[in-house]
């Protein structure tokens, strides 16, 4: 089939999310690059890819057109880290965030457009992104070179993720008009209950024997409380006031309604961060086990499937930190293959142009 000629480079492809959606609808992911060396073992074992360990600053255009084939069309993709135009950093100002090392990633992205001209590219990030000093001059750089471009923030349960969740998803094209496929999904039917349900029963600070990615960070016993008395759908706001953080009896605190929540069965789930693991950190108490959320429910509410290797078997001891970090970075994998479906069929409808 027509998509299948096409070769993808990844760019910051950290534990391969996106890498893994656009292999799931059959396009061929040639490479994906990251600085951050935790991140090889899982992608490379579950994508059977090569990971390169750099800095997509130290990058040369060479060595991207070295990954695709002569007669291939060329697709880069990727998700520069989205830190520095996150809801949180945005309150501190574009002029602190622009100090950030990682603030123009995005430009190196487009450095390596301008630099390799593939014939399709696919960037995705937090919405703020497009209120940024950098994302115009990323544009500007597409369509000085014709690229067609569509670009919107999708909600994610529109696509199938269970997730109050939305992403900036951009695509373009020089081969002609390239749009994001609309969304497939009931947003009704997307809950926590499809993603989580199935798996098995463990404590606050337990490790399950047959999974050891289905383990969970320890609850105080005064946390183990706090989680017994919210609700479903809950917060800290279902607590009788000895539970109460004293931050929570400030005036100041009454906003802070996203944290010590508990997830409801049959509604999507809080935004997975880096900090899904922790009580504290949002809405990440189980619907109804007294504790917060295993990596492995993490993975699945990322869209991983069950099976995806995060663990590197070799080494007796590994960081929660670090997979819940390489988990709550990642582009969920769904996302990918929404992304690869749009490539898939703007290339097939370029070829059926050509033919007739």
């Amino acid at each position: 089939m027509a998509y299948m000629q096409a070769k993808v480079v990844d760019l910051f492809c950290g534990v391969g999310g996106l890498t893994k959606g656009l292999k799931n609808v059959g396009l061929d992911v040639v490479a994906g690059i990251d600085l951050d060396p935790t991140c090889k073992f899982a992608y490379e074992t579950n994508n059977n890819t090569q990971f390169l360990e750099r800095n997509i600053s130290e990058v040369k255009s060479s060595e991207i057109n070295n990954f695709y084939g002569s007669e291939e069309l060329k697709v880069l993709v990727g998700c520069a880290p989205c830190q520095p135009f996150s809801t949180m950093r945005k309150k501190m100002g574009d002029e602190y965030n622009q100090n950030d090392d990682k603030y123009d990633l995005l430009l190196q992205f487009g450095r390596l457009v301008n630099e390799t001209l593939p014939d399709i590219v696919s960037m995705e990030n937090v919405p703020a992104i497009r209120k940024s000093t950098v994302f115009p001059k990323f544009l500007d750089i597409l369509k000085t070179h014709n690229y067609k471009v569509d670009y919107k923030v999708v909600y994610c349960p529109d696509y199938g993720i269970a997730q109050n969740r939305r992403r900036f998803v951009l695509v373009a094209s020089r081969l002609g008009i390239i749009k994001l496929i609309e969304p497939t999904d009931d947003r009704k039917t997307v809950t926590v209950r499809k993603y989580i349900f199935n798996l098995p029963k463990i404590g606050s600070g337990e490790i399950c024997k047959t999974d050891p990615m289905h383990r969970t960070a320890k609850l105080s016993p005064l946390n183990i409380k706090r989680i017994q008395a919210s609700k479903p759908g809950g917060s800290w706001r279902d607590w009788s006031s000895d539970l109460l953080l004293d931050c929570h009896k400030k005036e100041s605190g009454q906003t802070f309604t996203s944290v010590y929540g508990r997830m409801s069965w049959d509604k999507i789930g809080p935004t997975m961060t880096t900090q899904f693991y922790c009580y504290g950190t949002g809405r990440y108490g189980h619907p109804e086990q007294d504790r917060a959320l295993t990596l492995r429910e993490g993975a699945l509410l990322q869209t991983f499937p069950i099976d995806y290797q995060f663990i590197d078997p070799t080494k007796e001891l590994f960081s929660i930190k670090d997979i819940a970090r390489h988990i709550g970075n990642a582009v969920p994998v769904r996302l990918g293959e929404i992304i690869g479906e749009s490539i898939k069929e703007h290339i097939d409808y370029v070829k059926a142009k050509k033919e007739t």
